[in-house]
């Protein structure tokens, strides 16, 4: 409804008007042009412009285009991969998924500090992980390569997180057995809950997506469960602190 370049040609209130009825386009339809220039503290005659930079002669012309938006978004039925994620996001939204979170958390809230791993396209979901954290106040570091020679982390209580989509990449385990010796706790999040290193993990979460193999075998499953997830393991982990804080 609004292209590109008509949203150039919008002024700093105009973006306003734009803004608002984006965030609003179910209640534009059943509202005067009054009503709306209360709501947003200009005159009608700002809204009027504005119509007018839309190609709309008037309110009522611009609300019966909003209308008609609303239809055509709604007949638009969702992609496979969208239908997919919004499955995934819809089993998010249980007690079950917020009590696996809360023991996660327990544990990486006990850590001095994480270590995310991961290879390939996990390793750089790794490298993220561990500067998410860190922006949200815990102490965190990423190995993209897990050949990276580990220094002795001694009686330091560290959490390894481990990032990998087949739970089966040997070099990864190999490591996770150095970060045991030291009695590291291991969490992981993999694609599935049966594999190796969902099983040597204190802690597993799976997103159980479809694997996908491209351009000879490259891994294309959706990474998009797994920035989730990490982001909602820090998002509890700064609430629970903040929490504390308050106690006291």
């Amino acid at each position: 409804m609004f292209s590109y370049d008509i949203i150039q040609k919008f002024n700093e209130t105009e973006i306003l008007i734009y803004k608002y009825i984006i965030a609003n386009q179910d209640k534009i339809p059943f509202m005067t042009i009054r009503e709306l220039a209360n709501a947003l503290n200009v005159s009608t005659s700002t809204i009027l412009r504005f119509c007018n930079k839309t190609d709309c002669n008037n309110y009522s012309e611009l609300k019966k285009k909003i209308n008609e938006n609303i239809k055509e978004i709604s007949n638009i039925a969702p992609q496979s991969d969208l239908q997919v994620l919004l499955h995934y996001f819809q089993g998010t939204n249980t007690s079950a998924f917020e009590n696996k979170i809360k023991q996660g958390v327990k544990i990486i809230q006990d850590a001095e500090m994480v270590v995310f791993v991961g290879s390939g396209s996990s390793g750089t979901l790794a490298r993220y992980g561990s500067r998410y954290f860190s922006n949200l106040g815990k102490f965190s570091m990423g190995l993209e390569d897990p050949y990276y020679p580990v220094i002795d982390i001694g009686e330091k209580k560290v959490a390894l997180l481990v990032l990998s989509v087949s739970g089966e990449t040997k070099t990864i385990v190999d490591l996770i057995k150095e970060f045991q010796a030291c009695n590291s706790k291991i969490l992981s999040i993999t694609n599935q809950p049966n594999s190796t290193i969902a099983k040597m993990s204190d802690w597993n979460i799976s997103y159980n997506m479809n694997m996908q193999r491209v351009n000879g075998g490259f891994n294309a499953t959706s990474q998009v469960p797994v920035l989730f997830l990490m982001e909602v393991l820090a998002r509890r982990l700064k609430h629970n602190r903040n929490s504390l804080l308050l106690d006291k």
